[in-house]
C-alpha cells in the first residue's frame, strides 16, 4: 500500500476500521486520499474542518428487504440498498445497479466515485448509489416488474427530485426505469418525471441518455489524444464488455475514425482484425439478448472468438492506440496493463466504474500513457441524467444534436478541469490527480459553505 500524507493516514486507518470487510470502498477512498496530500498542505482549513473525516461518511445508508413472488408462486428475498453520500453540492444522483454480486462495500465504492465524478460536471448534483443482489438474468418480465414494484414500495419514501434522483446502471435499463417509475408514480400520486433517470423518451426521457456514457468515454479519450496532437482517426481500440456503455463507446470510436477490434463477455472475446461489424453486434446483444459466441458464428472465418480469454492479450497479436475497459471493476490487471504498454498503447480511459486495478493504473502512468480515470471518463452518464432532469423541470424536449452538443461540451469542460488541476499542483498530464482534486476541492469548498453538515 502506498504511503499517504501524515495528516491523511490516520483518517484513511479510520476508514478502514469503521467499513471493515469493504474493499472495493477501501481501494476508491485510497485512490482519492493518494491525490490530497498536496492540497492539505495548501488547504489547511480542510484538515481543520475535518472535511476528510466527513466526506467518507455517507449522509444516509439504507439497506431493506425486498419480498417478491416468482412465476412458480414461490415468496423470493433479496436486499436493497441506497447510500446517499454527500448532498453538498445538490440532490444525491446517481443509478442503481441489479447484481448478485452486490452488497454494501459495491454500493459504497460506487456512491463514493459518484461524488466526485459528478462534482466534475459543473453540475448541480450530490452523489449517491442503490441496488439489490437480484439478478434479472433468466428472469420473466413478469418477475422483473414484481422485483422492481416492491424495491420500490420501500425506496420512494427516500427519493425525490429535490432529495435523491436515481438512475439505471448495470441490470437496471430503460424497462427496469419503467416499471420502477411507474410503481413511484402509483405510490405518490404525482407524475414527479425528474424522481428518475433513464426514462423511455415518449414519458420524460431524454435523447442521448442511452448513448451517453460510451459517447462521453470517447469525448474524452479524443480530448486527451489532441494533447499529443493525435485523435482516433486511424488507430486501432479495444474496447472490453459489450452491453450498453461498450456499444455505444464502439459506436462513437468509429463516426470518429477509429477502427474498435476486439470486445468482449462474461464468456470470452470477439477479435475482428479488420474491424467489429457493429450492425451485427448490436443486433446480437440488443435485440436477440445473445453472446459474444453467437456474433461470431455469424460473422464466420472474419471473426476469431477466444472463449475464457482476457480482451487485453489481444494487443499482444495485433498494434492496439486505445483501450476503453467497458465492463466492470478490476477487471485490467496490472499484468493486462504491463501487455498493454509494452505493445505501445498511446491512452487508456474507463468507461465502468473503477475497472483498472491500482497496479494497472500506476503502471499506465510511469509510462506516461494517457489514462482518464472512471470519475472523469465515464461522467458522460450522470451529466446527460441532469439534463434529463433539466428537460424534465422545463417541461421541455431537446433534439438528439443539441443534447449531444452539450455532452460534449460537458465532457470537454471535464477535461479541461483535469488539466488545469493537474498543472496547478504540479503534475502535468496527471489525470488522476486532477480529477482527484478537482472533484474533491468542489465538495469540500461547498461543505465549508454549509457549515458543519
Amino acid at each position: 500500500m502506498p504511503e499517504l500524507h501524515p495528516r491523511i493516514q490516520p483518517i484513511f486507518d479510520e476508514v478502514l476500521r469503521r467499513n471493515a470487510g469493504e474493499v472495493e470502498f477501501h481501494q476508491a477512498a485510497l485512490e482519492v486520499f493518494e491525490s490530497l496530500g498536496r492540497v492539505i498542505a495548501k488547504n489547511p482549513q480542510y484538515a481543520e474542518a475535518s472535511i476528510l473525516e466527513r466526506i467518507c461518511e455517507p449522509e444516509r445508508q439504507i439497506i431493506f428487504r425486498v419480498p417478491w413472488v416468482d412465476d412458480a408462486g414461490r415468496v423470493q428475498i433479496n436486499r436493497g440498498f441506497r447510500v446517499e453520500f454527500n448532498s453538498a453540492l445538490g440532490p444525491f444522483k446517481g443509478g442503481l445497479r441489479f447484481h448478485p454480486s452486490v452488497y454494501l462495500g459495491t454500493i459504497k465504492f460506487l456512491g463514493f466515485e459518484q461524488v466526485f465524478k459528478n462534482a466534475l460536471t459543473g453540475m448541480p448534483i450530490g452523489g449517491g448509489k442503490g441496488g439489490s443482489d437480484f439478478d434479472p438474468k433468466g428472469r420473466s418480465t413478469a418477475e422483473i416488474m414484481r422485483f422492481c414494484q416492491s424495491f420500490m414500495t420501500e425506496l420512494y419514501r427516500h427519493i425525490g427530485e429535490y432529495t435523491d434522483v436515481p438512475a439505471g446502471d448495470i441490470g437496471v435499463g430503460g424497462r427496469e426505469i419503467g416499471f420502477l417509475f411507474g410503481q413511484y408514480k402509483r405510490i405518490t400520486n404525482r407524475y414527479e418525471s425528474a424522481v428518475l433517470t433513464g426514462k423511455g423518451i415518449n414519458w420524460g426521457g431524454s435523447l442521448v441518455r442511452t448513448e451517453a456514457t460510451g459517447y462521453g468515454a470517447a469525448f474524452f479519450a479524443q480530448e486527451m489524444l489532441k494533447t499529443r496532437e493525435q485523435s482516433f482517426d486511424g488507430s486501432r481500440v479495444l474496447v472490453s464488455g459489450s452491453g450498453n456503455v461498450a456499444l455505444y463507446a464502439i459506436e462513437k470510436v468509429h463516426q470518429m475514425g477509429g477502427t474498435v477490434v476486439a470486445c468482449s463477455d462474461s464468456s470470452g472475446v470477439v477479435y475482428d482484425a479488420d474491424g467489429l461489424d457493429l450492425d451485427l453486434l448490436r443486433q446480437v446483444k440488443e435485440v436477440d439478448r445473445g453472446r459474444l459466441s453467437d456474433y461470431a458464428d455469424a460473422r464466420g472465418s472474419a471473426s476469431d472468438y477466444r472463449a475464457d480469454s482476457s480482451i487485453w492479450s489481444i494487443a499482444d497479436a495485433t498494434h492496439i492506440d486505445v483501450a476503453l475497459p467497458c465492463a466492470t471493476q478490476n477487471e485490467l490487471s496490472d499484468a493486462d496493463a504491463r501487455v498493454l504498454v509494452d505493445n505501445g498503447v498511446v491512452a487508456v480511459a474507463e468507461g465502468a466504474n473503477m475497472p483498472c486495478t491500482p497496479g494497472a493504473v500506476r503502471i499506465f502512468t510511469d509510462a506516461s500513457v494517457l489514462f482518464g480515470p472512471g470519475k472523469a471518463a465515464n461522467a458522460g452518464g450522470v451529466a446527460t441524467s441532469a439534463l434529463e432532469m433539466q428537460q424534465n423541470a422545463s417541461r421541455d424536449s431537446w433534439t438528439f444534436a443539441h443534447t449531444e452538443e452539450r455532452l460534449e461540451e460537458i465532457m470537454r469542460g471535464i477535461h479541461e478541469r483535469c488539466v488545469e488541476t493537474a498543472d496547478e499542483y504540479g503534475e502535468p498530464g496527471n489525470y488522476v490527480l486532477g480529477a482527484n482534486i478537482g472533484g474533491f476541492t468542489r465538495v469540500a469548498d461547498a461543505m465549508l459553505a454549509l457549515g458543519v453538515i
